[in-house]
């Protein structure tokens, strides 16, 4: 019976969780929790420690984020199983993480019992997506994508920074910031800057820390 135990590797910046995913994971005699880490570096070296046949990774964390840890793990286990389990909903966030490498993808606020059964799927070698994450990943497939410098410029528009203070920042001229924020306001489907730091935060694309 030793040898189908599915071990289990949580990584989440907040204890309360750790602890509350711990207590759901323990009572299921075909689960058990191995280690559990505060951010994606720790994360990284537990699993390079414990090799776990699944693990629960948060995507926002200090020091390494999800996206990056789930990238550093698949790099040196490309057999690893990761599930993101977060409070991000956009449709970026989810399709970042599963680009890097990320099995499937889970919002905290799933039930404790479809949350188990995804770790035994993914744990046989399946790749289960939830409904709503799917429908999200679909609308992302009509939405036209912004580019890295876009989202760069988004992000310091997103501070509050104005077009001359992007352009300083970024060392480009004032103008090729206006032909910047002009096309991602024609992607994004608005007609201001504030609208447009509206829906990037709603779909992922950045985020206010």
């Amino acid at each position: 019976m030793a040898d189908t135990v599915i071990r289990i590797l949580i990584v989440d910046d907040h204890p309360m969780i750790r602890a509350g995913l711990s207590a759901t994971i323990t009572p299921e005699p075909d689960m058990t929790v191995v280690a559990a880490g505060a951010n994606g570096r720790e994360g990284l070296e537990l699993y390079r420690q414990h090799q776990p046949d699944v693990t629960l990774l948060d995507l926002r964390m200090p020091e390494m984020n999800g996206v990056e840890a789930i990238r550093a793990i698949r790099a040196e286990f490309p057999s690893a199983r990761v599930i993101v389990l977060s409070t991000y909903q956009g449709d970026e966030d989810i399709y970042r993480a599963l680009e890097a490498g990320a099995t499937t993808y889970l919002l905290k606020d799933t039930l404790a019992e479809n949350m188990i059964r995804m770790i035994r799927e993914v744990a046989a070698g399946a790749r289960p997506i939830p409904p709503n994450i799917a429908q999200r990943l679909t609308d992302r497939m009509f939405q036209p994508a912004l580019t890295p410098r876009e989202i760069e410029v988004l992000r310091l528009v997103a501070k509050g920074m104005r077009n001359k203070e992007v352009a300083a920042s970024l060392k480009i001229s004032e103008e090729t910031i206006q032909g910047h924020v002009k096309s991602v306001l024609a992607k994004l489907s608005v007609h201001d800057r504030t609208a447009a730091v509206a829906v990037a935060i709603q779909r992922g694309i950045v985020h206010i820390e």
